[in-house]
């Protein structure tokens, strides 16, 4: 492999899509063409060569990515094959950071999902080459029965829909998926993009006018380009192809008298002309459909086809009873589905060496040098050249071996190719991994140098840095020696015996030293390639266990494999000992437990109910600004707790912080992470991330001071705003999350005899809104009161601590706060002599620890006072039902507490799309409900939007006679939602529950009448 093939041949690419759009189908084609024999094309689209797993097979959708090198033209292309569920979506960005292209695959009726915006997402993320396949056109023809026009317009309206999702994502307006798709206007016709399209847009990604957008039928394997009709109209119509390929889209048409084409200012009044794609490229195909599929057709439509094209359809097939058989002998002949892809691939995505010039500040960031670096000259050199050797996909067996490992995947044993590229019997027995029948193989890309069996590498994880030494680093890399190479073939594993820089290979041996991902070098002094980013978290979590306490052992080393095995599920112990799996959907999660009870662990196993995540806050939405503000200042609002040898009291103001900034603070934790951390950050695109988000931060805050009316009252909430921000001493809990510890305002002081526990605005100097702090030494007038400002300052941790421990665990559920900030004013005064000292240490505990104690219990009831709310997480869910299951589909939603957003019909079809909010409480078994209850007519598809405050006070209690006549009274009144998702999560974590033992207290009635 190491000399066939240069790297200007070759071409990396994967399929992304929609669940259900076709996929794996359009891979059997390609396969079936120039897979070197491994498929029939009789069995293409039906065989699904891809999905190798029986529970593929069985669910009918890809559940894992998977690579096949074919040949095509003197070119190798490796395809990656990918999932669309977004259970799987981690999959998708495996692919993806190993592709230089991607295939974006949408269906001609469904049109665009919202998994369609994620790999459009992603494949922006990793700098990606797309290219665009309009899938299942003769569901037009058939189906829907559309005429030639109206699936132009359709068609029409599908490419700008993906052009307006990629320049968003280029004039950088980084929407979530679901704020893009609800920002999508409503009742959009063909017309209205006809108007848009009339002068072409250079900017737009996708034009079929350049090449980059094919039109196929994939279950019956064909497809074309524009350049193909172009091609065969040329000398028909005496024009050059270039000019044809421009005119056959948009408002071009044909005026046959003067054989000149014109735009639809240039036509006579009163003119019927079609556009030019339509005349000439939809109406030969619709009426050669007509023709096969009719009973009445012309069926010396075919037979001129036959002859004009010198088709070869051997007679046997053109005499088949079935007219859909004739049909896909004759199309697959005339417009054959791998060239109008493979040659598109070739021409439009790029070479590894383009590409990687391309991807390189994606792969390999350029890092800052401090100061403290200087001295390493020579390490940064070797690590420049690395990246040079990178840039330029070096394929010499000199150059400095580069490659990166997306996933690890397990392969049973038997397997693997029992013999080597020369043909001798291997031994597969893995080192290390005991009795095992797994073996792992590491999915890799080389991006530079050439790797070869048996040769040493380095392997990096992403924390790693060459120019640090000692053991904080030496546990960030490990040498390893590569067993074997393979070239995957779908299932299949070919050996060899060495590969070149930009192929995708498996690798064997790095079982033992790789977990997700990590980078191979050859050489030590090589940056990392940065981290993959996932679209969503694992958020469904369940608790396992073994049915028998004996298997205890072989189910955490089967969780030990399955954590290798996949890369998006995460195994951690809980709190309360529990061996806990999360996973990214309910599929995604049956899967797991599958492969946990039969390839990896091999025990029975018990599965808790879902384990829900919930937040705590309060009340703050009937509030306006100014209110919100007033219980930050005065005694009215504040909760004051001494601590118990009542040296220490800690008063506490709370706020609601802005559903805005909380969100901001949210999504930005991994960024918060490493400024709070210190750590050096790479100015990305002209702006500096911190800069980035402080401005993100005012914009936020200035939406909140946009809602008051007054200009007056705007200024001043302003300057409220710009104080608060300059006093953050630190967020919680874990350092990162939304919930704020502000520091006393400075006119607080020190009272009487007591001394003030002072913090420093930490977070505010590293986010820039204040300068790096100076603390002046004031002038202390005695030894007793300097001692005590010493303790005050000793006590900062405990103060720190208590206030993340409480916003860690609140008081509702002990789940953690959200949106809230703190600010603490903790006071201490000095001892009333010497043996007081000695005797409260030993009777009420370390001083600090008490300290803790009561600013933990003090924000806990600074949160109850203030009216209490649950938070809880919301899936975004996207539905496709036909118009008379609209009535079952309204009533699952109405049980799960859905609140529907948009509802529309979607144009030429009678399927309604249907927008909704779905609590991740009521979730669970969602889908399989709703096929129920639809008789599989409908599909849903959740993905984790937002968090969202539930308004019911879970303290609710009758006062008014209009709330007793409405709720009942006394024990008669029904608990409301929130009340019961509390009582739900602190049963299961083993808290008190008010809750009534015996709910009747009658006498046990019975069936037997004793007498």
């Amino acid at each position: 492999m190491a000399d066939s093939h240069d790297p200007k041949n070759i071409r990396n690419i994967c399929i992304l899509a929609h669940v259900d759009h076709g996929k794996t189908t359009l891979a059997d084609h390609l396969i079936a063409s120039s897979g070197g024999g491994v498929l029939h094309p009789k069995q293409a689209g039906r065989l699904r060569f891809m999905d190798y797993l029986d529970e593929e097979q069985r669910r009918a959708i890809t559940m894992k990515s998977s690579s096949i090198a074919l040949q095509y033209k003197n070119h190798s292309i490796n395809l990656i094959d990918s999932p669309g569920h977004m259970d799987f979506c981690s999959e998708v960005s495996t692919a993806s950071r190993l592709s230089d292209g991607g295939l974006v695959l949408v269906d001609a009726v469904e049109g665009v999902h919202i998994q369609t915006h994620a790999v459009l997402r992603q494949a922006w993320i990793e700098k990606l080459m797309p290219c665009l396949v309009l899938n299942k056109i003769d569901r037009l023809i058939v189906e829907l029965k559309l005429s030639p026009l109206e699936a132009y317009n359709r068609l029409l309206r599908i490419v700008h829909e993906v052009n307006g999702i990629v320049s968003a994502y280029k004039s950088e307006k980084y929407l979530s998926d679901v704020d893009s798709i609800l920002a999508r206007p409503v009742g959009e016709t063909g017309n209205e993009y006809q108007e848009l399209l009339d002068d072409d847009d250079e900017e737009d990604t996708f034009q079929p006018q350049k090449g980059n957008v094919v039109f196929v039928c994939a279950l019956d394997g064909w497809g074309f380009g524009i350049c193909e009709f172009a091609e065969f109209y040329a000398s028909k119509l005496g024009a050059s192809v270039a000019v044809l390929q421009k005119a056959f889209w948009g408002p071009r048409y044909f005026v046959p008298k003067t054989k000149r084409i014109v735009g639809k200012k240039g036509l006579p009044a009163g003119s019927k002309a079609r556009p030019m794609f339509v005349q000439f490229v939809l109406e030969p195909l619709w009426q050669v459909y007509e023709a096969a599929l009719d009973t009445n057709g012309d069926k010396t439509i075919l037979e001129k086809l036959i002859k004009s094209f010198n088709l070869s359809v051997p007679p046997r097939e053109l005499q088949n009873k079935d007219p859909k058989a004739v049909l896909q002998s004759v199309v697959s002949r005339w417009l054959p589905l791998s060239d109008a892809i493979l040659s598109m691939v070739i021409k439009h995505m790029p070479d590894p060496g383009t590409a990687q010039a391309f991807r390189l500040s994606r792969l390999l960031p350029k890092r800052e040098i401090l100061d403290d670096d200087v001295g390493k000259s020579d390490v940064i050199a070797e690590a420049e050249l690395v990246r040079k050797s990178v840039e330029a996909c070096d394929s010499r067996p000199e150059a400095p071996c580069v490659a990166f490992v997306s996933k690890m995947f397990a392969v049973p044993m038997k397997m693997l190719p029992q013999r080597d590229v020369n043909g001798g019997i291997v031994n597969n027995i893995e080192v290390g991994n005991g009795d095992s029948d797994e073996c792992f193989l590491a999915f890799a890309r080389i991006f530079s140098g050439v790797i070869h069996s048996g040769q040493k590498v380095f392997v990096l994880s992403a924390l790693y840095d060459p120019l640090k030494t000692g053991d904080s680093v030496q546990k960030h890399i490990q040498e390893a020696e590569l067993h074997s190479l393979y070239l995957m073939m779908g299932q299949g594993l070919t050996p060899v015996a060495s590969a070149r820089a930009g192929n995708i290979v498996a690798v064997r041996g790095l079982g033992q030293h790789i977990l997700k991902s990590a980078t191979l070098s050859s050489t030590k002094n090589c940056w990392p390639f940065s981290s993959m980013t996932f679209q969503v978290s694992p958020t469904l979590k369940v608790a396992i266990e073994p049915s028998d306490p004996v298997d205890m052992g072989a189910l955490m080393k089967g969780l030990r494999l399955l954590n290798r095995a996949d890369p998006f599920v995460e195994v951690s112990v809980s709190a309360r000992g529990e061996h806990v799996l999360a996973a990214a959907g309910e599929v995604h999660l049956e899967r797991c437990i599958k492969d946990l009870k039969e390839r990896f662990a091999k025990v029975n196993l018990e599965i808790s109910p879902p384990l829900v995540s919930f937040r705590e806050t309060i009340e703050g939405e009937s509030l306006n600004s100014f209110d919100k503000f007033k219980s930050l200042f005065g005694n009215s609002n504040v909760i004051e707790k001494t601590t118990p040898n009542g040296r220490c009291t800690v008063r506490v103001h709370i706020l609601k912080l802005p559903d805005a900034l909380t969100k901001l603070l949210d999504e930005s934790s991994d960024l918060l992470e490493d400024i709070i951390a210190g750590k050096a950050i790479r100015a990305q695109d002209d702006e500096h991330p911190v800069e980035s988000l402080r401005k993100r931060i005012w914009d936020a805050v200035k939406s909140e001071i946009s809602e008051t009316n007054a200009e007056k009252d705007k200024e001043k909430l302003k300057l409220l705003w710009e104080n608060l921000l300059k006093r953050i001493w630190a967020l919680g809990p874990r350092q990162i999350d939304p919930n704020m510890l502000l520091l006393p305002d400075s006119t607080t002081d020190d009272n009487g005899s007591s001394v003030l526990i002072k913090g420093s605005p930490y977070v505010s100097e590293r986010l820039g809104f204040v300068s790096s702090s100076e603390e002046l030494e004031t002038e202390t007038t005695s030894a007793e009161t300097r001692s005590l400002k010493e303790e005050a300052d000793s006590l900062r941790s405990s103060v720190l601590s208590g206030f993340q421990v409480a916003t860690g665990s609140g008081p509702l559920c002990d789940e953690p706060m959200w949106g809230l900030a703190f600010v603490i004013e903790a006071s201490i005064s000095p001892y009333d002599s010497e043996s007081e000292a000695v005797n409260q240490s030993d009777q009420y505990g370390v001083f600090s620890g008490q300290v803790m104690t009561a600013v933990k219990e003090a924000c806990k009831a600074a949160v109850l006072q203030k009216n209490p709310r649950i938070v809880e997480g919301m899936y975004f869910c996207e539905l496709n039902t036909p118009t008379e299951y609209l009535g079952p589909m309204y009533a699952v939603l109405a049980r799960r507490r859905a609140r529907i957003l948009k509802e529309e019909m979607q144009e030429g079809s009678p399927l309604f799309t249907v927008h909704a909010y779905v609590p991740v409480a009521e979730s669970f078994g969602f889908p399989d409900e709703l096929r129920r209850w639809t008789s599989g007519a409908s599909s849903a598809l959740l993905v984790l939007s937002h968090w969202e405050a539930l308004p019911e006070d879970p303290f609710f209690v009758p006062k008014t006679e209009e709330e007793k006549e409405e709720f009942g009274d006394g024990s008669s009144v029904l608990q409301n939602t929130a009340r019961k998702l509390i009582d739900g999560v602190r049963r299961r974590k083993g808290l008190a529950v008010e809750e009534k033992v015996v709910q009747f207290a009658t006498k046990q009635r019975t069936l037997a009448r004793k007498v």
